[in-house]
């Protein structure tokens, strides 16, 4: 398995530390609003690597943390007349909801910043005595960045560069305009605690390093978040960390690419701005994970209607593929027959694992799936083989397809329901009713009977000018989705 590393710009061998366990942690959410579609990305990300290791076989400790008290929290909870951890805890129940929904499974710590203050103080008094931090007359406590001489190693950046651009006026008692600060005096209105400085509250850096010490250890096998934390979130925690073990902080640093929609930066001034909950009112959660997933995780994805629709349509064509299994299954026992061609069925695992092992590229794994549902199209219409083989075949071939793209997040629906539900979406946008349908294919049943087929081709042409497609066989007509049908790869 190769990871690509931030730190070293490189994909390099996963090894963990300590020989199959892994330390996993990932920057979560600051919860002054509620979640955006940027958060379920991360969210997202994260959750496909931790269950992807553990589907590997790897012992995974998965920590999570959420930042409960920051300037825009207090500044939304004194809006809002509340205590300001009465707000964030309100937020966090609502953001463990909405990525519920989506489908990631739960963290195995999910630490507060407000439930660590105790540790943070220690760690802060610990950086300070090693000469690494100072504390001003007002109450405030900075790192010094000049103390740490491998600061900017993550960003590639020299503390030459840093000076460029930075304000010049300084915040009173500040030695440095790039020193950043582990400890915030309390401003009247905001929320405070007691500490050896004074009344105040943690810095936003040293939450993470105080809790990654605390539930992971000294040194950890991954890091990650949004690529927008590598600097100065990221190198900060580096700094502090190292500076107090004096030890490696992480082994592999993986960030995750940032969504903009329709082209711009997520804004609530633009009207461009998707909340988690706004988009599971239009899509189904699998929709949005596969929207989330079939980029490459390091990119940046450009969200818009195409991309949710174009998503729709290929989960609308994998699980109508599951479907047809299901419905050819019925009346055959599985255990009966041989498997046609072994390797087909063992090269959905190898395949799968392959991408994933290749720096959790779901994208290719994803890319996969469509050969594989050709194939199982093909097969389904063959007359070549026995139904008793062909039968044992989809078997295990399903069975093996919804077990290695369950890691994903993917094909865990019953086929049935989550075709209906796309329908039955689709059918309401293009304001017909399933009852209009079937009417009209039984009154072009009786044209074609009467052998009217004008009639009955304008019927068909009435249907597709509103979205219907129908499909003439033997077995009678059927319908679909224009919108939908098709594999969207073609």
């Amino acid at each position: 398995m190769k990871i690509y590393n931030v730190y070293s710009r490189e994909k390099e061998e996963f090894v963990p530390i300590e020989s199959n366990k892994v330390r996993m942690y990932a920057c979560g959410i600051t919860v002054y609003d509620d979640c955006h579609i940027g958060h379920a990305r991360q969210a997202i990300v994260f959750d496909v690597i931790s269950q992807y290791l553990r589907y590997r076989g790897y012992d995974v400790t998965y920590v999570r943390n959420y930042t409960d008290v920051d300037d825009k929290i207090i500044a939304r909870a004194n809006s809002e007349g509340i205590n300001a951890l009465t707000y964030s805890q309100k937020k966090i129940e609502e953001a463990e909801l909405d990525l519920s929904k989506l489908g990631v499974v739960d963290a195995d710590i999910k630490p507060k910043a407000s439930d660590y203050i105790g540790k943070i103080i220690v760690f802060i008094d610990a950086l300070i005595k090693k000469g690494h931090a100072y504390a001003t007359e007002r109450g405030d406590v900075y790192f010094s960045v000049s103390s740490f001489k491998d600061y900017g190693k993550l960003s590639n950046r020299n503390t030459e560069e840093l000076f460029i651009g930075v304000r010049k006026e300084v915040e009173e008692g500040k030695k440095s305009p790039i020193d950043f600060a582990l400890w915030k005096s309390a401003k009247a209105g905001e929320i405070y605690w007691e500490s050896p400085w004074g009344k105040g509250r943690p810095g936003w850096h040293i939450e993470c390093s105080a809790m990654v010490h605390d539930t992971l250890g000294e040194s950890i096998d991954i890091h990650g978040g949004g690529k927008d934390l590598i600097f100065p979130h990221h190198e900060n925690e580096i700094a502090q960390s190292e500076a107090f073990t004096g030890k490696p902080y992480a082994k592999y640093w993986v960030h995750n690419g940032l969504i903009t929609m329709n082209g711009q930066k997520m804004s609530k001034s633009l009207g461009n701005s998707m909340t988690i909950k706004q988009a599971l009112e239009k899509y189904n959660a699998e929709v949005i994970r596969y929207a989330m997933l079939e980029k490459h995780y390091t990119t940046d994805i450009d969200l818009n209607e195409k991309v949710f629709s174009l998503a729709e349509k290929h989960l609308y064509y994998f699980y109508n593929t599951l479907l047809k299994i299901n419905e050819f299954l019925k009346g055959y026992d599985k255990r009966n027959g041989k498997v046609i061609e072994p390797s087909i069925v063992e090269d959905i695992q190898k395949n799968f694992n392959d991408s994933m092992d290749d720096d959790f590229n779901t994208a290719a794994a994803i890319s996969g799936l469509f050969s594989i549902c050709r194939y199982i199209n093909a097969l389904i219409m063959n007359r070549k083989f026995a139904k008793e083989d062909i039968s044992r075949t989809l078997s295990e071939m399903k069975d093996k397809l919804v077990q290695v793209f369950s890691v994903l997040g993917l094909l865990k629906q019953d086929p049935q329901e989550f075709i209906d539900e796309l329908k039955n979406k689709h059918l309401k946008i293009l304001g017909i009713s399933k009852e209009d349908i079937e009417d009209i294919i039984l009154q072009r049943a009786h044209f074609k009977a009467d052998k009217n087929y004008e009639a009955a081709d304008q019927l068909r042409s009435h249907l597709l000018n509103r979205g219907i497609i129908l499909n003439d066989s033997k077995d009678g007509t059927s319908w679909d989705i224009k919108e939908l049908y098709g594999t969207g790869n073609e």
